[in-house]
């Protein structure tokens, strides 16, 4: 693959309610693609191409053709080539991969990636219904209130059943990504106070949403952007030389994987039905990404940024990604390794649980929080030790899904 660069990004501040200030998602656009372009350091009018991802835009805001935007904001942009992408929550990282191409195949040195989602405008069951739209509609969650819960609570029924799963694995997880999004000043939950028990199975404190799914498993329904600035090995030369910095240390993409599967969430756990992985096309995904990267495992990596709609989502990533054998992802938990200060860190940023999910942004926000991880930009929540990062970000039951490994150097 052609080396692809990221030049710098920007992620809108994901507790804010744009509705409740007057603004719409254009503004949200707007405040996104302006601050990617201050960040890396460009003009306007060296982006050549643009690439949006955004999901259910149609039903949240009545607002479609959401890539005409470009235009509408600058002059310089208004004739460039642009498209928008859905993949449900993985919408994001289909956009990246969408530049990615156009860059590896020569036919543009710089493009702009851009996911948002505009989703607190509506009362929470309205939203859960609009993002119902990635389940196989009149098949599946029909006899639940909630889509989302009622299918990843069967997913953690299946992990029981297949290996066994405790509620304090799935409670630990959430508390450290909560913990990790105090850290982060774009985090929708940086304020939010926890008290003691909550992290539990007391009915009170932590309520069931649907089966063994609890308020404090679930990501956050959130208004936001993110959007990076991608460049070709030219572009990103010339751009480290006029910023007197080495190629080296401008982040770039180094390997990347892409796996789908059928949409109904039952017809994926009957083809590996009796197989130690609930999702096997999610570990050929993550093997996919390492061997284009160069690397062998994914220990070799030094964190990741997770999809963790849920809990057991993250709780998956961790045995599917190849980190403890299928089915003892709680090891990892108890064991520490995921924990800012353990030796593979998962959702430093806070993730989708601690941080916020405006599904369309996820994957372009990972992206970004890799890129600086990898460039020592991260703040408050650096690691101590990132010079290669993973991405893993899913749309629907695990129906899409999508990794980067982002890093500097060779």
């Amino acid at each position: 693959m052609s080396n692809v660069y990221i030049l710098g990004g920007k992620q809108t501040d994901f507790s804010r309610n744009w509705a409740r200030e007057g603004l719409e998602i254009y503004d949200m656009f707007a405040e996104a693609l302006d601050g990617a372009i201050a960040d890396a350091g460009i003009e306007p009018a060296q982006i050549e191409v643009g690439h949006v991802g955004n999901f259910v835009g149609e039903l949240f805001t009545g607002q479609g053709l959401i890539n005409g935007f470009f235009g509408q904001l600058h002059p310089e942009l208004a004739a460039i080539p642009t498209s928008r992408h859905e993949a449900a929550c993985a919408s994001g990282s289909i956009a990246m991969l969408s530049a990615m191409r156009d860059i590896e195949a020569g036919h543009y040195d710089v493009a702009c990636v851009l996911g948002l989602e505009f989703m607190r405008n509506v009362n929470g069951k309205t939203g859960a219904e609009y993002l119902g739209a990635a389940a196989w509609q009149g098949h599946e969650a029909t006899d639940c209130d909630y889509p989302w819960p009622h299918l990843f609570d069967r997913i953690t029924r299946e992990y029981q059943q297949r290996h066994g799963i405790q509620s304090e694995h799935l409670a630990r997880i959430a508390e450290i990504n909560f913990s990790n999004a105090r850290d982060n000043p774009n985090a929708q939950t940086r304020e939010w106070q926890f008290p003691a028990g909550c992290f539990s199975e007391n009915d009170g404190l932590n309520p069931v949403i649907e089966g063994r799914v609890r308020k404090l498993d679930c990501g956050q329904i959130t208004d936001g952007a993110a959007c990076v600035i991608l460049a070709s090995e030219r572009a990103a030369r010339e751009h480290a030389a006029k910023l007197g910095l080495k190629l080296a240390d401008i982040p770039r993409i180094k390997g990347w994987g892409h796996r789908s599967a059928p949409i109904l969430l039952e017809r994926k756990l009957q083809l590996s039905a009796g197989m130690p992985l609930l999702f096997p096309h999610v570990q050929t995904m993550m093997e996919d990404a390492l061997h284009r990267g160069g690397f062998s495992h994914i220990s070799d990596l030094d964190g990741l940024e997770t999809h963790d709609c849920f809990s057991v989502t993250e709780y998956m990533a961790i045995d599917h990604s190849g980190l403890t054998a299928p089915g003892e992802s709680w090891k990892a938990v108890e064991d520490g390794r995921i924990t800012r200060e353990g030796d593979f860190p998962i959702n430093p940023s806070g993730g989708l649980i601690g941080l916020g999910h405006p599904v369309g942004a996820t994957g372009v926000r990972m992206a970004l929080d890799c890129a600086r991880q990898v460039s020592g930009r991260a703040g408050g929540y650096q690691l101590a030790r990132a010079q290669n990062m993973a991405t893993f970000n899913l749309g629907g039951s695990a129906t899409t899904c999508v990794s980067l490994i982002i890093g500097v150097g060779s």
